[in-house]
C-alpha cells in the first residue's frame, strides 16, 4: 500500500498536466484578446477646431493637444473633406512648449463648406501607440462619405502577436535570469545537469526570438496594422531612431553578452563541478549549520578521502565571477523595460526605473528560481536537500523587495484609493496581488515540505544515488541500484529496425528506474506537487503582469477624466460671474455676465451677455476671453466667442485639460479706441 502511493501520485500529476496546459492556454489567450488594443499612458486633451463644432470660415490648421509627450510623423495628423480627399499639406508642426505637447498641420486655402475629418495616430513616450478621430464642419454640417475608424492603434492580428512576444520576452527573461541564480546561489552542481542546462538555453531562445519578433512588428504595430509592414525598411529605420527600438537593440546586444555568460555555465563551471559529490557550497552551509544536520553526508565525505577520490578544484573565484557578471548583464536586460516603459514617464522616472529594474530582477530570480527547482525535482533524482532550503531563503528574500518596489510602483501609478477600484490599472493590479498572495501561500506549504526534507532522518530513504541527500528506491542498497543502473553489455543485432526496438526498450528501462528513484521519498513528492501548484499560478501572474504593462495608469486616468482628488474637489456646477468694465471712453461703462456649462474638466459651453450702465443689451464692437492656469503654466487659451444675438455671444466646446484655480481674462471694446480687459479666478472641478 505504502508502496504504491508515489506511483498514484506520480500518475495523478502526469495525468493533470494536459489539462492544466488546456486552461493556461485558455488564460493567455483570453488576457490577450482582452487586451488589445493596448491602452497607452498619453491621451488627446483638446483639439483646435474642437470635436463637432461650426466654424464660420476655413481655419489654417489643425492642432492637437496631449496630455504627455508623444512622437509623430508628417503623415500623423491627416484632413480629409466631404468626399474622403485629403486637404492637409502632411507637413507635421511641432508647437510644443514647456508643459504643453501641441502637434499641428497646415490645411489648403479655398476650403469650401461642409464636414472634414480628421485621423490621427501618435506614440505614446511609454511605447504604446494611440490613434482617433473626430470631424468639424466648414459653414454648416453636410454629409461626408468618410467614415470614422473604429479600429484602434496597436490592436487587431498585429496586436495579439505582439502582445504575445511580450509575453514571451518576460518569460524568457525570468527563466534564464532565474535559472542561472538557481544553479549559482542554491544548486551548482545543476551546471552540469542536462535538464537544467535545456532550460535555461531555451529560455535565451526565446528572449532573443521574442526581441526579434518586437522589433520588426514595431512598425506595423505602431503605424497600418498590417503584417505587410514588417518588410518596410524604411519603417524599420525609422523605429531603430525611437527610444523603444533602442531599448529593443539593446537588449540584443546585451543578449549576446548573456550568450558567453550561459557557454562559461554551461561549459568550464559544468566541469568543474561536474562528477563529484557535494559542491563547495554544500560543505559550507554543513559547516555552518553545525552537527545537527546529519544526514550521513558528512561520513561519506571522510570515506571519499579515504578511498583517494579527487576533490574538484575550488569554484568560488569562478562563481563570484559569473555572479557579478551575470548580475550587471541580467540588470542591463531589466533596464532595457525600465527605459522604454511606464517608468520612464510620469512622476519620479528617477527613482521609479531603478525601482523598476529591482522589481524585474526579484520577480526572475524568485519565479524564474521556482521553474529551475520544478525541472530540477522532477528530471533529476540527486537534487540535494541543501539547494531547496537554499532557495527557500532566495525566495524569501525576492519577495521582500517585491512587496517594497512594488508599493512604491502602485503608488506611483494609481495616486489614489479610488483609482484602485476604478479603473483598469487598478483592478488588474487587485488581480495581480491576489495571484501573489495565494503564490504565498502555495510557497509556505512548499516551505513546511522542505523542513521535512531537512528534518527527514538518514534512514528515511535508503540508498542514496549518486550524491548526498538524494533519494533512491525505498529498500535498496546503493550497490543494488548501481547494480540496477549499470549497463549490461548486450550483442547489437545486425537488423536495424530490431536495434532500435531494444534501444527504445532500454530507454523505457532507465526511464522507469528514474522515476522509481525520483518517487521513493513521498516528502519530495510532496514538495513537487506544491511547486509545480506555484509554477501554475506563476504563468497567469506574468500574463497579468504583461497585460498591466500595456494598460493606461490610474493616476493618467483620473486626470483625464477629472475623477481624481483635485478634480473632484469642486462638483460640476456652471460657473456664472458679472465683471463690471469701464472703457473710459463715452458709454463706455457696463458689465459682462460670464456662464460656462458645466464648469468642469473637458468640454464646456461659455455664452457672454455685455449690459449697458442703464441695464440694456450692450451690442460690443468686440470682447474676446482667454483662460489660464498660472499654477500649471497653462495658457493663455484665447477664444473668440460668436455672437448669437445683439448683446449675446456664445462658443461651445471651451476645452479646459486639467482642474484647478484658472483665471478668466475678459477684453472689451467699446470704440476703435476705447478697450479694457477684466479679470477673475474661479475653481474649475
Amino acid at each position: 500500500m505504502t508502496a504504491t502511493a508515489p506511483a498514484l501520485s506520480t500518475a495523478r500529476a502526469t495525468a493533470f498536466l494536459p489539462r492544466l496546459a488546456l486552461v493556461l492556454a485558455a488564460l493567455l489567450a483570453t488576457l490577450f484578446t482582452a487586451a488589445s488594443p493596448a491602452t497607452a499612458h498619453a491621451a488627446l486633451t483638446a483639439s483646435d477646431p474642437k470635436d463637432g463644432a461650426v466654424v464660420a470660415t476655413a481655419p489654417a490648421q489643425v492642432t492637437l493637444s496631449f496630455s504627455e509627450q508623444v512622437a509623430m510623423g508628417d503623415d500623423s495628423i491627416r484632413v480629409l473633406d466631404p468626399q474622403g480627399k485629403r486637404v492637409d499639406t502632411g507637413e507635421l508642426r511641432d508647437m510644443c512648449s514647456g508643459n504643453t505637447v501641441r502637434y499641428g498641420t497646415a490645411l489648403h486655402a479655398g476650403l469650401p463648406n461642409g464636414t472634414y475629418t480628421v485621423a490621427w495616430q501618435a506614440v505614446s513616450a511609454d511605447s504604446h501607440p494611440i490613434s482617433g478621430a473626430f470631424t468639424f464642419s466648414i459653414g454648416a454640417p453636410s454629409a461626408t462619405d468618410v467614415t470614422l475608424p473604429t479600429a484602434q492603434a496597436g490592436g487587431g492580428p498585429v496586436g495579439i502577436a505582439y502582445g504575445i512576444a511580450r509575453y514571451a520576452a518576460y518569460a524568457g527573461f525570468t527563466v534564464l535570469v532565474g535559472g542561472a541564480a538557481f544553479i549559482l546561489l542554491c544548486w551548482r552542481r545543476g551546471a552540469a545537469e542536462r535538464p537544467l542546462q535545456k532550460l535555461v538555453v531555451r529560455a535565451w531562445v526565446t528572449l532573443t526570438a521574442a526581441t526579434l519578433a518586437m522589433l520588426v512588428l514595431r512598425t506595423p504595430y505602431t503605424g497600418s496594422g498590417s503584417f505587410s509592414d514588417v518588410f518596410d525598411l524604411d519603417g524599420l529605420r525609422a523605429v531603430l531612431q525611437t527610444k523603444t527600438g533602442a531599448s529593443l537593440v539593446s537588449r540584443l546586444l546585451l543578449l549576446g553578452a548573456a550568450a558567453l555568460f550561459v557557454a562559461v555555465l554551461f561549459g568550464v563551471y559544468a566541469r568543474r563541478v561536474a562528477g563529484h559529490g557535494p559542491d563547495e557550497a554544500d560543505r559550507t552551509e554543513r559547516e555552518t549549520d553545525g552537527p545537527d544536520q546529519a544526514d550521513g553526508s558528512d561520513e561519506a565525505d571522510r570515506s571519499d578521502e579515504a578511498d583517494g577520490a579527487e576533490r574538484p578544484d575550488d569554484t568560488s573565484d569562478l562563481t563570484f565571477g559569473l555572479a557579478i557578471g551575470g548580475a550587471v548583464v541580467s540588470g542591463g536586460i531589466a533596464a532595457t523595460w525600465a527605459l522604454s516603459e511606464h517608468a520612464s514617464t510620469g512622476i519620479q522616472p528617477g527613482i521609479a526605473m531603478p525601482a523598476d529594474i529591482l522589481h524585474l530582477m526579484a520577480v526572475a530570480t524568485w519565479l524564474g528560481g521556482l521553474a529551475a527547482l520544478l525541472v530540477a525535482l522532477h528530471k533529476v533524482p540527486g537534487i540535494e536537500r541543501a539547494a531547496v532550503r537554499r532557495f527557500s531563503r532566495v525566495a524569501f528574500v525576492s519577495v521582500l523587495v517585491l512587496a517594497v518596489t512594488g508599493v512604491y510602483q502602485s503608488w506611483r501609478q494609481l495616486g489614489s484609493w479610488s483609482a484602485l477600484t476604478g479603473t483598469d490599472y487598478g483592478q488588474l493590479l487587485l488581480l495581480k496581488i491576489g495571484l501573489v498572495a495565494v503564490l504565498l501561500g502555495i510557497a509556505y506549504v512548499s516551505r513546511r515540505w522542505t523542513a521535512r526534507l531537512a528534518d527527514a532522518p538518514a534512514d528515511a530513504a535508503v540508498g542514496s544515488v549518486g550524491s548526498v541527500g538524494s533519494v533512491g528506491s525505498v529498500g535498496q542498497t546503493p550497490e543494488d541500484v548501481s547494480r540496477e543502473t549499470e549497463p549490461v553489455p548486450a550483442p547489437v543485432p545486425a537488423d536495424p529496425e530490431r536495434a532500435a526496438q531494444l534501444a527504445r526498450q532500454r530507454a523505457a528501462r532507465e526511464s522507469a528506474l528514474e522515476k522509481r528513484v525520483r518517487d521513493a521519498d513521498p516528502d519530495r513528492a510532496g514538495l513537487r506537487r506544491s511547486v509545480l501548484a506555484e509554477a501554475a499560478i506563476a504563468v497567469i501572474l506574468l500574463a497579468v503582469t504583461t497585460v498591466l504593462t500595456s494598460t493606461e495608469p490610474g493616476r493618467t486616468v483620473e486626470r483625464e477624466t477629472g475623477r481624481g482628488s483635485t478634480a473632484t474637489a469642486v462638483p460640476d456646477r456652471a460657473v456664472k460671474i458679472t465683471l463690471p468694465f469701464d472703457t473710459g471712453g463715452p458709454n463706455g461703462k457696463g458689465s459682462v455676465r460670464l456662464e460656462l456649462d458645466p464648469g468642469r474638466v473637458g468640454a464646456n459651453t461659455l455664452h457672454l451677455w455685455a449690459d449697458s450702465a442703464d441695464g440694456t443689451p450692450f451690442d460690443l464692437p468686440e470682447i474676446k476671453v482667454a483662460f489660464t492656469l498660472p499654477a500649471k503654466d497653462i495658457g493663455p487659451l484665447p477664444l473668440v466667442p460668436e455672437q448669437a444675438a445683439p448683446g449675446h455671444w456664445t462658443a461651445s466646446g471651451v476645452q479646459l485639460p486639467l482642474a484647478g484655480e484658472w483665471r478668466i481674462d475678459v477684453t472689451v471694446r467699446t470704440s476703435d479706441i476705447d478697450q479694457t480687459t477684466v479679470q477673475k479666478t474661479v475653481k474649475i472641478g
